[in-house]
């Protein structure tokens, strides 16, 4: 791993808004982006069409070394290819997000991701977006930011975004999946989500997109000495 490529990593849980973040850091330095998530999705998404069990530790680590990734930039969004077909639309839903967060909680599927993650680490920079991205993937980053906001309004985020794509969920099964992913994710053995010691710690919940980007911007800023 090269150490002296800079990495800005971004941590918390789902519906924080780090996607939205981490996307227009990246424009902004013109640096490279990692959806780690993503990563863990896809590799659920191939499971469940597989009909592997999502706790088959085994079979789901033997199909994290070989899974078929690919992250494609040309476009203003990356999009996420698995076997070259786009699966960025798949790999969103709740259900596909609820087995991510499953598979994530296995010591051998973490370990197998590991590397594959850190050979992002590339020249200008990297931003990467995930759960443990300051505390285990890039422990030594430079710039380390944790976004968290209430469950109550990450449900609201998650239940505007279905119904503007015209998808139809109920409010109390959204705030629901989205408490037990948190709760899934903060409790596994396996690097827990939760801040890194010397991580910027912003509460999202009743800030703008433009607000987190503005604190985000002047803390790495102060960070790097740009």
């Amino acid at each position: 791993m090269n150490n002296t490529i800079p990495v800005i990593a971004v941590d918390g849980p789902s519906g924080v808004g780090k996607g939205t973040l981490c996307q227009a850091l990246a424009n902004h330095f013109n640096w490279h982006l990692l959806d780690s998530g993503a990563i863990y999705r896809v590799l659920a998404l191939s499971a469940l069409e597989k009909n592997i069990a999502l706790d088959d530790e085994n079979q789901l680590a033997n199909l994290a070394l070989n899974l078929p990734l690919s992250f494609d930039t040309s476009d203003i969004e990356v999009k996420v290819r698995l076997n070259g077909i786009d699966v960025s639309k798949n790999i969103r839903t709740e259900q596909t997000g609820g087995a991510a967060s499953k598979v994530a909680s296995l010591n051998q599927v973490r370990v197998a991701l590991l590397q594959r993650q850190r050979d992002f680490r590339q020249a200008p920079g990297l931003i990467a977006d995930g759960r443990d991205m300051g505390t285990v993937v890039f422990a030594d980053a430079p710039v380390k930011i944790f976004l968290n906001a209430s469950a109550q309004s990450r449900a609201e985020r998650r239940m505007k975004q279905l119904q503007d794509k015209q998808n139809h969920a109920k409010f109390a099964n959204i705030l629901q999946e989205i408490t037990a992913r948190d709760e899934r994710d903060r409790n596994r053995a396996i690097a827990p989500l939760k801040p890194a010691v010397d991580a910027l710690i912003i509460d999202t919940t009743s800030l703008s997109i433009q607000d987190v980007f503005n604190q985000s911007i002047t803390y790495i800023n102060e960070k790097l000495a740009l």
